[in-house]
């Protein structure tokens, strides 16, 4: 990228010109960001990360609600992150630029097509600064051939957040749209990588589903049996109370998920296509 043109995203993104350039990636920033979840369509969340004054929207699938949560706490927005081009994750940006014009859209720049209103084109290693929090971009294809999940690691003690899209879910993981189980099963051990305490902010709400098909699956008697039935029992009660499941952790995630705890691609693929005719 030409210093001219990370200036300019760097003044659309609200950062310093050297993180969105790309040259100061280990800037030091440490400032307290608060994240809200907006239902929307059937099943999706959009998700705002935002410090009071400005605001940050993960994969808007539409804009009204996320327009009126906005406005009604008088929230400037910054930045778009998108993690893939479906359009339940990405229809609402244009309206979301219309809204606020100097927003920046974040997305692969290996997916533009796909992925209209770009500003800043990101890929694997790429750093952003965003209100005053370092993101950093995973590049995680499995589900869509192009997904990024975005990271904002842990400071001052704090626990990191996890924007990972249709990769990995509460209880477990993105359809193989575009990608192999071999991409996937790398996807999901990197996360699984991850300090147990980061919050995971997965984009549907399928716990439920994905935990009923667990545990009718896990080895009967096993300890992942046993975390599977306890954690369903605990989402059932969440659902019965209108309650959403996400965030979820990815030391829970560890435990009772049974993608992410596959030992092999061959292990991820047979239970990858057992769920996807799974009809329990």
């Amino acid at each position: 990228m030409g210093t001219a043109e990370g200036e300019l995203q760097a003044a659309q993104l609200g950062v310093g010109a050297d993180v969105a350039a790309g040259t100061a990636a280990d800037a030091a920033v440490d400032v307290a960001v608060d994240v809200a979840l907006v239902p929307i369509l059937d099943d999706n969340y959009v998700f705002i990360v935002h410090n009071g004054h400005g605001a940050v929207v993960v994969d808007p699938g539409e804009a009204a609600a996320v327009i009126s949560w906005l406005e009604g706490r008088q929230l400037e927005l910054v930045a778009v992150l998108q993690t893939h081009h479906h359009q339940d994750h990405i229809a609402g940006t244009p309206s979301l630029k219309r809204r606020w014009p100097a927003a920046a859209v974040v997305a692969s720049g290996a997916d533009r097509a796909r992925i209209p209103l770009q500003c800043r084109s990101v890929g694997e290693g790429d750093v952003l600064e965003l209100l005053g929090r370092r993101v950093e971009v995973l590049e995680l294809p499995g589900h869509t051939r192009t997904h990024l999940a975005y990271l904002l690691p842990p400071v001052a003690g704090g626990r990191g957040e996890l924007f990972c899209g249709d990769v990995l879910f509460a209880g477990g993981c993105g359809r193989l749209c575009e990608g192999t189980a071999a991409e996937m099963h790398r996807s999901l051990q990197r996360l699984a990588a991850l300090p147990d305490a980061t919050r995971v902010w997965c984009a549907h709400e399928y716990t439920l589903a994905n935990l009923r098909w667990a545990a009718a699956v896990a080895a009967a008697g096993s300890a992942e049996a046993a975390a599977v039935a306890a954690r369903l029992e605990d989402v059932q009660q969440q659902r019965r109370r209108g309650v959403c499941t996400v965030p979820s952790t990815i030391g829970l995630e560890r435990r009772s998920n049974l993608f992410l705890r596959a030992t092999s691609v061959e292990q991820l693929a047979e239970r990858r296509r057992h769920k996807d005719q799974w009809t329990g």
